[in-house]
């Protein structure tokens, strides 16, 4: 990442309102969909946030989190991207195979998996 782009991204987050949240819960992580204004208002900008918690040596909890910036000038090719990502995946490497949906468990127990689709 180039540092302009994340000295960019860090002051649009301490000057922002949050707009509208999606969480997307996904087994041990959960996805933030947040849409945020600038500033002004006048604009508007997606952070897309992975948090996944786990557990520190002393049993506490802790979150790791990492977040994409994805402003308005690059939906479309973001959406691309990612949609020929996934289809590379799903056609080509898994040969349209049936995904596995993570069905979660109580804590402390090994994760589930159920087919789906």
């Amino acid at each position: 990442m180039y540092s302009e782009d994340y000295e960019r991204g860090r002051a649009q987050e301490r000057g922002s309102e949050d707009v509208y949240s999606k969480p997307v819960r996904a087994g041990k992580r959960t996805y933030f969909f947040d849409v945020k204004a600038t500033k002004g208002n006048n604009d508007f900008y997606l952070t897309i946030t992975e948090s996944k918690r786990r557990q520190e040596h002393d049993g506490t909890f802790s979150y790791d989190k990492h977040k994409i910036f994805l402003y308005k000038e690059d939906f479309e090719k973001f959406q691309e991207g990612l949609q020929e990502a996934v289809r590379y995946i799903m056609h080509d490497l898994l040969h349209d195979a049936p995904i596995r949906q993570y069905i979660p468990r109580e804590e402390g127990t090994e994760d589930s998996q159920e087919e789906s689709f």
